[in-house]
């Protein structure tokens, strides 16, 4: 079986590299030309030479608008694919336009299946990501289950096509918001004089502990690290896109705009080069004397 890697980024290499130490044939390719000696004869130029007979296309990139010019566009990988191929998207992309997309590449004989990652760079060179994925067809998630097993250390099939996108978009949304109330109930503390260490003792201790206290605050806020290796910008665009399924159902959630309103306001602050956990900065330098 033949895969094709599109999106080396921060994720996709150790996520391709894994895939390869794990004896599977893949090819990859990014747009980052400069990745090509390390990969040796599993690089191609193109999507479309990467793509050429592959069973599998697995895309790891920026948004959904990239994955389907990659597809669709200007990168013509959907042509080149071996019939009854099967397309993974582990992107994070919006989960209207992965239905769309489904669509279009069922029209073409290619089905689609969602599966985006949570986890980390250093877990993607693991294959030991959490996936969350997304499509109804059986027969499709039965040709993709022992990559995505290799992949993984827990898979969840959460629903039709789309359903990963959207599951993924509001788990993190849940921990942005989460990790903007943990960052205020800090500075309020702080500014009362209740040590910050004592603080989050109590908090996990009790009923507002949450994976965002137990594991970012005490190694990455508390300690000044603010080096998670996950961008604000990329948390920023992940809540924007469980913001997009919320305005597409015509729903008022609250809080959800007003997390999606802090964020930006914190990327504005902070700039594109700031971790997402540098969000605490941005609340300390925005709560007033």
């Amino acid at each position: 079986m033949k895969i094709a890697f599109v999106g080396l980024g921060a994720m996709g290499q150790p996520m391709a590299r894994w895939l390869l130490s794990e004896g599977f044939d893949v090819s990859v390719t990014d747009a980052n030309a400069d990745l090509a000696e390390s990969f040796g004869k599993n690089w191609a130029a193109t999507a479309e030479q990467a793509s050429a007979g592959a069973d599998i296309l697995i895309t790891m990139l920026p948004n959904g608008k990239i994955v389907r010019d990659v597809l669709l566009g200007a990168g013509n990988a959907a042509n080149a694919l071996a019939p009854d191929a099967v397309v993974v998207d582990m992107s994070s992309s919006d989960a209207a336009g992965t239905v769309l997309l489904g669509a279009e590449l069922s029209a073409k004989g290619i089905r689609l299946v969602d599966a985006p990652v949570s986890g980390g760079v250093v877990l993607a060179g693991q294959g030991k990501l959490a996936l969350m994925v997304g499509g109804s067809d059986d027969s499709a998630f039965e040709k993709v289950e022992p990559v995505l097993e290799a992949l993984s250390g827990k898979l969840l099939r959460v629903g039709k096509l789309g359903a990963g996108h959207a599951a993924k978009a509001i788990n993190n949304a849940v921990a942005a918001c989460n990790f903007a109330i943990m960052s205020e109930g800090l500075e309020l503390g702080r500014r009362f004089g209740l040590d910050g260490s004592v603080l989050l003792e109590v908090v996990n201790g009790s009923t507002g502990r949450s994976g965002v206290s137990e594991g970012l605050f005490p190694s990455q806020v508390l300690g000044e690290k603010y080096a998670l290796g996950f961008a604000l910008a990329l948390m920023t665009k992940d809540v924007g896109l469980a913001d997009a399924l919320r305005s597409d159902l015509g729903l008022e959630l609250p809080m959800l705009e007003q997390t999606l309103a802090r964020y930006r306001a914190a990327l504005d602050a902070l700039g594109n080069g700031a971790d997402f956990t540098e969000f605490h900065k941005f609340v300390q330098q925005s709560s007033g004397d």
